[in-house]
């Protein structure tokens, strides 16, 4: 079983060749509201558990507040590719596929976000399996390999209640935005006596809270 051993790569820039680069520059790009850490926790995720296994990796509480759509924009991130199908359950690190599709280049190659996107037709299911099937081959760790590797548990209460109220802090902004451009939309005066509309205090880590409310 051929095993690759992936490239000094750090999780984070950019996916995008320039003139001049050699294959140590490639780096993922993080998907929104994910840190450095956080991907590298994930990366060692998918080798532990498997790509695509987000039960698992959810349930092992080192990604609390992490959902399976996350997950998978950051798999798809760290392999280079919008098709996640072909790694289907299988022990690799992900950065090795990132780098190799960070070399590929023609007219026929579409980006996104710095990863191939799908241009073909429906893969069969016969297709599929002869992938994952030589995808093991070529880049499965050994089992004794990804079965010591070892992820933080953030199971403390604290830390749990924090990452869920960043979460909701996050959303209550993007719930804000949107009804302040629904607003907009409306042509409703900011001063309008029946639109209530609390200011955004900023501060170095950004805005706190924003609310519309129409009575």
């Amino acid at each position: 079983m051929a095993h690759h051993k992936p490239r000094s790569m750090p999780v984070g820039q950019r996916n995008v060749l320039r003139p001049n680069d050699s294959a140590s520059l490639w780096n993922c790009t993080l998907s929104p509201g994910w840190s450095r850490d956080e991907a590298d926790i994930l990366r060692k995720a998918l080798m532990r558990f498997g790509i695509g296994n987000w039960k698992d990796i959810m349930e092992s509480g080192a990604l609390p507040g992490k959902t399976n759509a996350q997950l998978n924009l950051q798999t798809q991130r760290m392999l280079g590719q919008q098709s996640t199908a072909e790694f289907q359950l299988l022990h690799i690190d992900p950065l090795v596929i990132g780098e190799k599709n960070a070399q590929i280049q023609g007219p026929d190659v579409k980006r996104k976000n710095g990863f191939i996107v799908n241009s073909g037709g429906k893969v069969t299911k016969e297709e599929k399996l002869r992938r994952i099937k030589e995808n093991k081959e070529k880049y499965e760790l050994p089992e004794e390999e990804w079965r010591a590797i070892e992820l933080p548990k953030i199971d403390e209460p604290s830390a749990l209640l924090q990452a869920k109220e960043e979460q909701i802090r996050k959303l209550e902004q993007e719930l804000a935005l949107v009804r302040k451009l629904i607003a907009a939309k409306r042509e409703v005066p900011e001063n309008d006596e029946n639109v209530d509309v609390l200011g955004t205090d900023v501060d170095s880590n950004g805005p706190k809270r924003q609310r519309m409310e129409v009575v």
